[in-house]
C-alpha cells in the first residue's frame, strides 16, 4: 500500500492544478474509479471541474471528499526542487499539494482499491466528491455538487474530508466539526466638518468607539463540549478623507464572527444591532454568511475513524473544531456525519510543502480501516 499511495500521489502532484484548474487530475481519477465499478458524473460550473462517483445503491453511503486544486507556489527559486516535480528526500515526498490534499486523495484511492479487492460486495455504497475550487472562491465547486445531490434527494451517511488535520504526529488530531463564519460590513454615519469647528460636525469614529468597546468585550456564548466560545474581531476599519483638518463623514468597519453551534446567525445579528442601537448610532449594516458551523458528535463515523487511527498508529486522536473553513460546511447539508482527517499540516501552503512517505501508507490504512468498520458484511 505504501508504494501504491506514493505512486498515486506522484501522479497527482505532477499535474499543475492551480485553482481553479484541475489539469487532468479528475479524468485520471475517473479512469481509475471506473475500472473499480464506479459510475462517474462530471459536474462543471464556470471554470471549475467537479467529480461525483458512486459505486452501489444501498445504504449506508460512505463518501470520500477532497480537492485537486492547489495554491500558488510562491517564489520558485526558494523551493529546493520544482514544486510540480515530485521529489523524495529523507522519507518525505515534496511537491505542491502533497499534504493539501493530493496525498489524501492518493490514500483514498489506494484504500478503496485494496478494500474492494478483499470485499467486492460491501454492505453499503462508496462515493467520491472531488472539486477543483476549494482553495479559491468555493462558489462553483463542492456546493454545486451538493445542490445537485440534494435536488434528487441523494443523501450521504458518512463523509470523510481528507483535509490535513494532524499537528505534530500523524494521527494526533481529527476534526469533527468547524466553526461558522459570519461577516459584517458596518458603516457608522456622522457629519463631515472642519476639524476646528467640531460643534458643526459629528465624528463617526468617536461615536462608534463605545459601541466597539462593548462589542469587543461581549461574551457571545461559552462554547460547548466541542467548540470554544464564539469570537468577534474587527478585520478592517477605514475613515477620513486623508486631510488632517476634516472630521470624517462616516466610518467603515468590517468585522467577523467565528461562531459555534452554541449561537445562531439570527441571534448574533440581533445582539449586534441591539448594541449599536443602544449607543444611538446612525448606521448601515450588511451581513454575509461565509459558513455555517457543523458538528458530528461521538459515535458512528467519529468512533470508526478514531478506532482505525488507533489500530494504525497506536495514538488516540484529539477531537477538534479549530481552524478555518473547509468544504465540510457544504457537505454537512446532505451528510448525516462529516469528519475531516488527513496528514500533518505543518507545511501546507508553504515553500517545500511535503508529506511523509510512510504517512501516506498509514493514511491509506486508516481510510481502509474505516471502510471495513462501517461497510462490514
Amino acid at each position: 500500500m505504501a508504494s501504491k499511495a506514493l505512486a498515486y500521489a506522484r501522479e497527482l502532484i505532477v499535474r499543475r492544478s492551480l485553482t481553479p484548474e484541475d489539469s487532468g487530475c479528475q479524468p485520471w481519477l475517473a479512469e481509475k474509479l471506473g475500472a473499480l465499478g464506479f459510475v462517474i458524473e462530471t459536474v462543471n460550473s464556470g471554470d471549475v471541474v467537479n467529480l461525483w462517483a458512486r459505486r452501489g445503491d444501498t445504504a449506508p453511503l460512505l463518501c470520500f471528499a477532497g480537492h485537486t486544486d492547489v495554491v500558488p507556489t510562491g517564489p520558485l527559486e526558494q523551493w529546493q526542487s520544482d514544486p510540480f516535480t515530485p521529489s523524495e528526500r529523507d522519507g518525505q515526498l515534496y511537491g505542491r499539494g502533497s499534504a493539501d490534499m493530493k496525498g489524501s486523495i492518493a490514500a483514498f484511492l489506494a484504500a478503496v482499491e485494496d478494500y474492494l479487492a478483499a470485499n467486492p460486495n460491501p454492505a453499503g455504497s462508496i462515493a467520491w466528491l472531488i472539486t477543483s475550487d476549494e482553495e479559491g472562491p468555493a462558489v462553483d465547486g463542492t456546493v454545486k455538487v451538493v445542490e445537485r445531490l440534494a435536488a434528487r434527494n441523494e443523501l450521504i451517511d458518512y463523509c470523510i474530508v481528507g483535509e490535513p488535520t494532524c499537528v505534530s504526529r500523524f494521527g494526533d488530531m481529527m476534526k469533527n466539526g468547524r466553526r461558522g463564519s459570519l461577516h459584517g460590513r458596518l458603516r457608522v454615519k456622522g457629519i463631515q466638518a472642519h476639524i476646528a469647528y467640531p460643534h458643526l460636525g459629528r465624528n463617526p469614529i468617536h461615536l462608534a468607539a463605545p459601541a466597539i468597546a462593548e462589542l469587543a468585550a461581549t461574551e457571545w456564548d461559552a462554547g460547548n463540549e466541542y467548540f470554544p466560545p464564539t469570537t468577534w474581531q474587527i478585520s478592517n476599519m477605514h475613515s477620513g478623507t486623508g486631510a488632517m483638518n476634516v472630521i470624517p463623514g462616516h466610518a467603515d468597519i468590517a468585522f467577523n464572527f467565528r461562531f459555534s453551534t452554541a449561537s445562531t446567525v439570527a441571534g448574533l445579528q440581533q445582539r449586534v444591532c441591539a448594541i449599536l442601537d443602544r449607543h444611538g448610532l446612525d448606521y448601515e449594516l450588511v451581513w454575509e454568511l461565509g459558513a455555517k458551523p457543523f458538528l458530528t458528535p461521538r459515535g458512528g463515523l467519529v468512533d470508526a475513524l478514531a478506532d482505525a487511527i488507533r489500530a494504525t498508529t497506536g495514538i488516540s486522536p484529539e477531537l477538534s473544531t479549530t481552524g478555518g473553513t473547509s468544504d465540510g460546511r457544504f457537505i454537512a447539508d446532505i451528510a448525516r456525519e462529516v469528519v475531516e482527517f488527513g496528514p500533518i499540516n505543518a507545511s501546507i501552503h508553504k515553500i517545500d510543502e511535503n508529506v511523509g512517505i510512510e504517512e501516506l501508507a498509514q493514511l491509506a490504512r486508516v481510510y481502509q480501516g474505516v471502510l471495513e468498520r462501517l461497510l462490514h458484511v
